[in-house]
């Protein structure tokens, strides 16, 4: 009992150490758990999943995956699919046949597999691991359509996948029991295995989608049902076929996804925290159940063969899988080529792989144990050549986003725009959006990106591409509205990047709130709506001052008045950092700083007598 108390622990620290230390480093996640399992298990022996766990490992990792899947298909709304839909439903058909021969011949071929290892092998390889490439995708900052593609791609082919790897397997069982039966009297009964468990999810998810917004469940328990739900459906439709359960719960959570139940949208914090345990879990234990004589096969010394059917999968199988499926869809060539490129393996390739390996073993199957070593060797290589050149393949293809991070502004007033310009001239990617037409009037006129419409409404997610942006300022006239729309984004955007400014000096405008709810506050003065308002009246103006090793920060300060405040500084990056009352990032030479300052105001005018502040000084951007 308290080994396997240390391995869940060890497990733990180390999955979520990998997810660490990948977000500081920019370096694929996934390799770094590989690493850090292989080092905990084979390596050193401090972890052995088998030894702890024993029978119930597998199911631990089948419900792990099929919770992942689940999470998964929440993400898909099937509005992402007008530009990309044509796309996407050839590589789920035309790309799994495609895909699933090219793959059981380079097995066989250059592999060296036994013709019912290649194929079981060659189906299980249609996946491309959603646990990957989402990461990859969100990392790379890609265009929306390519983005789509291998976002659905992933999610939808998983359970295709191991559907695949069902069939190949049930057709050798059967001929192995009855060496006469043919392929119609394998596929027909598991297709509407498939069909029936997808009709079972798709059941679920309805009744959920009814008894949610009825009461009928009580809302501190809606998350424990909805995963006891999702582990049930599983569970029942496996009964039905083996591996039927993953096509339940990705139909599952796909109708969930395209259902108007605001208790779904509220939970989706909780299930990607969830599911990132899972895939660190999942992975650790995986690696760490690796045996040396599982790689064996893998020595080049022994067979150069693994390596060569490496490389064919990678320059080979994959282009030509996605090339051949795309023919005569509107997708640009461009982008063909960067989806025929990025194909990284995951979790559910491993997962599966092992699984069947066991199962080909008992049916006297000789080469079932390759699998193993065969499927993490795919994962480590895919990841690595697609994780570490997903950037420059997207810069040379032209698919890559706005690289430099962009500023989402909620609310059109005459102080976000005086803002919008300044950041638009230091090339920052910037848009203003608000529901309000005349409020926008003003950011038309002078040329500014504006989106039309409500920043909370489920559909400007779909509408409005937010990928370039990673900072939101909220500064509408309506603090309680600003602290809302930051307490929204907070968990897409991250707690430290939504901001809104603070509470108002002016006691008629103070709305007194939570800082919990709250955005991060703006300006070191905290000042609010009411007062930029009151400032930007008398003729307050953003200013721009560039530092260098001549001109340093304390330079900066002496030139600006004394009643100056400073709000931001752009690094030579395009990253953005505030000035805020809990934290002052640390200017350095090439940063530019924006500050908020009055007026300049002219000296005295000895012919004509005027004084300071007789007549102000027009507002200026500089």
């Amino acid at each position: 009992m308290e080994s396997q108390a240390v391995v869940i622990a060890a497990v733990g620290a180390l999955g979520i150490g990998a997810q660490w230390v990948a977000w500081r480093t920019g370096w694929p996640a996934i390799v770094l758990m590989l690493a850090a399992g292989f080092i905990a298990g084979p390596i050193t022996g401090f972890i052995d999943p088998e030894a702890a766990f024993g029978d119930m490992l597998d199911p631990m990792i089948s419900v792990g995956v099929a919770l992942i899947l689940f999470e998964g298909g929440l993400s898909l709304d099937l509005r992402e699919l007008r530009h990309s839909g044509k796309a996407v439903m050839r590589l789920a058909t035309v790309g799994v046949l495609v895909g699933w021969a090219l793959g059981s011949l380079a097995g066989f071929y250059i592999a060296g597999l036994v013709w019912p290892v290649a194929v079981l092998f060659g189906g299980i390889l249609i996946v491309t691991g959603p646990t990957v490439v989402i990461p990859l995708l969100r990392q790379a900052n890609i265009q929306p359509r390519p983005n789509s593609i291998l976002k659905w791609e992933g999610i939808v082919n998983d359970p295709t996948g191991a559907l695949c790897a069902v069939i190949a397997y049930e057709y050798f069982r059967r001929v192995n029991d009855f060496p006469d039966a043919s392929l119609l009297d394998v596929v027909p009964p598991l297709i509407i295995s498939a069909i029936l468990a997808g009709l079972i999810g798709y059941a679920a998810a309805r009744a959920i989608a009814y008894l949610f917004p009825r009461g009928a469940i009580p809302e501190y328990l809606k998350v424990p049902v909805l995963f006891v739900a999702v582990i049930a459906v599983f569970v029942v439709t496996n009964m039905i076929e083996h591996e039927a359960g993953l096509v339940a719960v990705t139909v599952m959570g796909i109708t969930l996804a395209n259902r108007d139940v605001s208790s779904i949208r509220s939970i989706h914090p909780f299930k990607e925290n969830v599911a990132i345990l899972l895939v660190s879990g999942i992975f650790i234990l995986l690696s760490a159940s690796l045996k040396w004589e599982d790689m064996a096969y893998l020595n080049p010394q022994t067979s150069i063969r693994p390596l060569l059917f490496l490389l064919a999968l990678l320059f080979l199988v994959r282009p030509a899988t996605v090339l051949i499926s795309l023919l005569g869809t509107d997708v640009p060539w461009n982008e063909r080529l960067f989806v025929a490129w990025i194909a990284p393996r995951g979790i559910v390739l491993v997962a599966i792989s092992g699984l069947f390996a066991l199962r080909l073993g008992d049916l006297g199957i000789e080469g079932g144990q390759l699998l193993i070593g065969l499927s993490f060797a795919v994962v480590i290589i895919t990841v690595i050549a697609h994780g570490f050149t997903i950037n420059i393949a997207a810069k040379l293809l032209g698919v890559k986003g706005k690289s430099r991070p962009g500023l989402l502004i909620v609310g059109s007033t005459p102080w976000t725009i005086a803002l919008a310009k300044q950041m638009e001239a230091l090339k920052t990617p910037v848009m203003i959006v608000d529901p309000s037409w005349q409020s926008l009037s003003a950011a038309r006129r002078e040329g500014l990106p504006f989106y039309h419409g409500e920043i909370l409404n489920e559909a400007t997610e779909h509408n409005l591409d937010l990928s370039p942006f990673q900072v939101l300022v909220a500064a509408t006239d309506n603090e309680a509205y600003n602290a809302l729309v930051c307490n929204e984004f907070a968990h897409e955007i991250g707690r430290d990047m939504v901001y809104q400014l603070g509470e108002s000096s002016d006691e008629e405008d103070r709305h007194s709130m939570p800082a919990s709810i709250r955005g991060r506050a703006l300006f070191d003065d905290g000042f609010g709506v009411g007062d930029v308002n009151k400032r930007q009246r008398e003729g307050w103006v953003f200013k721009k001052t560039r530092l260098s090793d001549e001109f340093d920060f304390e330079d900066a300060q002496e030139k600006l008045p004394d009643s100056a405040t400073m709000l931001l500084l752009v690094r030579e990056t395009g990253k953005l950092r505030f000035f805020t009352h809990a934290a002052k990032p640390e200017p350095r030479a090439g940063d530019t700083i924006i500050t908020f300052a009055p007026p300049q105001v002219k000296k005295p005018d000895e012919k004509s007598g005027k004084r300071p502040g007789d007549t102000p000084a027009k507002p200026q951007l500089t």
